[in-house]
């Protein structure tokens, strides 16, 4: 079975720059991607809000991340993630073209924007048709826009979208909204903002671009057409992660992947970055904040893993002192058993249990400071000294 050290699934903002930076920082880097390189982002027609680049297609973003990753020769692979098999600290990717090892992966392969599945929605997607209000919003600067769905996020994005368009059409299949009272009350009281209730999308009007929607009333029939120059569609979003079930990582209760604030999940080594993760916003530029957070924190743990590895479980006999690094007499302490060791006494490897929690727990180590001894990778003897002498008694045991 081939390995890498680190495999990134997904090739969109958030995977290309974690591969970025993972090359920056010497790690050999695969990337995996079962369509198109760069994912949603090609489909954005202007991205205006990247920091530093005034406008920019979706298309030529993509492909300035892709050309900036093989420049640093990050390996590029089209194939598709099936599955994730992470049992006894052993990582493999299971793809439709073989198994990969990874001594760490990220986990980037974004979300889906749910349709509303009507006429011209998906010809007239980045020609008018968007998902995404923030990206596309200042766009209708003095133009009449719809937005799709009754929810919170479309009830929110429309109340967003009234700083730039002359007018907000609200188009919801229901005779209420299902956003929360607190919200929907908010959209009522805007003078921008007209509720067409009832009413379903059928048709977009346009040629190049939209210029207008057909509707159809559900209970009498009735058919109408607005002026729209956009149509905003926020019937809900589905994070990419199907292949992720069995594989033991957290998920919310509508799939999006849990992390801690280094991006890692609830499984040791494997990280995600950009919209499949929990968060409370999905933009470019989030996403590639996520992937440069992901990759730092894979290096350290792959860093870690090689040096205790070498240095803890792997020799017949070793010693490790835990402390905290937080706790200035822990440090003290630590520094004291380096001097004891350089003039001659036993050595002592000093790990950081503040940081390092899931080595702590691994080790059952509860209470800092912590000196044990490790022969041939497990665990023989554990004490709590409190002073450099009971760490030379431990040491002559």
């Amino acid at each position: 079975m081939e390995k890498r050290q680190l495999v990134i699934i997904g090739s969109g903002p958030a995977g290309f720059t974690a591969a970025i930076y993972a090359r920056r920082a010497g790690l050999e880097t695969l990337i995996l991607e079962d369509a198109l390189w760069g994912g949603q982002v090609n489909n954005t027609e202007e991205i205006d809000n990247y920091p530093g680049i005034r406008t920019i297609s979706g298309i030529d973003l993509a492909s300035a991340m892709r050309e900036h990753a093989q420049d640093l020769k990050a390996e590029m692979r089209n194939c598709r993630a099936l599955s994730l098999s992470l049992e006894d600290d052993e990582k493999i990717i299971r793809t439709d073209k073989g198994d990969i090892a990874a001594d760490a992966i990220i986990i980037a392969t974004g979300a889906t924007n749910s349709k509303a599945g009507f006429k011209g929605e998906d010809e007239f997607s980045g020609r008018g048709v968007s998902y995404c209000s923030v990206c596309d919003g200042p766009l209708y600067e003095g133009l009449p826009v719809a937005v799709i769905g009754g929810g919170n996020t479309a009830v929110e994005e429309a109340d967003y979208l009234t700083h730039f368009a002359s007018k907000v059409c609200i188009i919801h299949r229901r005779e209420e909204l299902r956003a929360g009272s607190m919200a929907a009350e908010r959209a009522k009281a805007n003078p921008k903002i007209e509720m067409i209730l009832g009413w379903v999308p059928e048709e977009i009007i346009g040629e190049e671009m939209v210029r207008g929607i057909k509707l159809r009333n559900l209970k009498s029939g009735l058919k109408k057409e607005i002026p729209a120059e956009g149509v905003f569609v926020f019937v809900g979003t589905t994070p990419n992660a199907a292949f992720l079930q069995g594989s033991g990582i957290d998920v919310s209760g509508k799939g999006w992947i849990k992390t801690d604030e280094m991006m890692e999940t609830s499984v040791e080594g494997v990280f995600a970055a950009g919209d499949v993760r929990e968060k409370f916003l999905r933009q470019v530029v989030t996403a590639a904040g996520d992937g440069a957070t992901a990759a730092m924190a894979a290096y350290e743990y792959i860093s870690s893993q090689l040096y205790l590895k070498s240095t803890l479980f792997g020799p017949e006999r070793a010693v490790a002192l835990f402390i905290s690094s937080i706790d200035s007499d822990h440090l003290a302490l630590a520094k004291e058993a380096e001097d004891w060791a350089k003039s001659g006494g036993d050595r002592i490897i000093t790990i950081d249990g503040h940081r390092n929690i899931r080595i702590r727990n691994k080790l059952g180590v509860q209470e800092l400071p912590a000196i044990i001894e490790m022969r041939n990778g497990k665990k023989t003897r554990e004490a709590n000294p409190s002073s450099l002498d009971g760490i030379k008694n431990f040491c002559k045991r």
